[in-house]
């Protein structure tokens, strides 16, 4: 089996797959996985993904030559406002970062920001991007900075929390 990054191959593990190998943390990282320690010849490859994902990944198998089932495993949906306490903390300035794992939920927390006229509470507060496609997302609002992990991963992302 193959994962994105370590926290899914490890879940994986925990899940009962003996044999689990983790990309570099992206698509673009699993598709060159795949390429080099997979033959296309040997049969379809299963990519499970979440509603919405896995489009790119899957061109990218495909034109490495491999026949990709793509299947829907799970659906996120998007909250219509931030909780309570989230907009307490933003009024308070009570933020020091925010973390952002993806396209998704940057483009998501933007929205609930305006929607809820807090875009101006996060001049404060430092947004944490897992990727430099991520921060893009960010750039809307008026944080204090936007960093952007240099490795699209966990642990990485808490790395660069802790820099300067």
């Amino acid at each position: 089996m193959l994962a994105v990054g370590a926290a899914t191959a490890e879940e994986a593990r925990a899940r009962g797959f003996v044999e689990v190998c983790a990309a570099g943390g992206d698509a673009a990282a699993l598709a060159r996985l795949a390429a080099a320690t997979l033959d296309p010849a040997r049969g379809p490859l299963l990519l499970a993904v979440g509603e919405g994902y896995g489009g790119e990944l899957a061109g990218a198998l495909r034109a490495a030559g491999f026949r990709v089932l793509r299947r829907v495993t799970y659906r996120a949906g998007e909250a219509d406002c931030l909780p309570e306490s989230a907009v307490r903390a933003l009024h308070g300035e009570k933020l020091h970062a925010a973390l952002f794992f993806s396209p998704r939920t940057a483009a998501c927390s933007v929205r609930l920001l305006r929607a809820g006229g807090l875009g101006e509470c996060v001049r404060g507060i430092v947004a944490i991007a897992i990727s430099p496609r991520v921060a893009r997302d960010l750039s809307a609002l008026p944080w204090r900075s936007i960093r952007a992990a240099p490795r699209p991963d966990q642990d990485s992302l808490l790395e660069t929390l802790g820099t300067p």
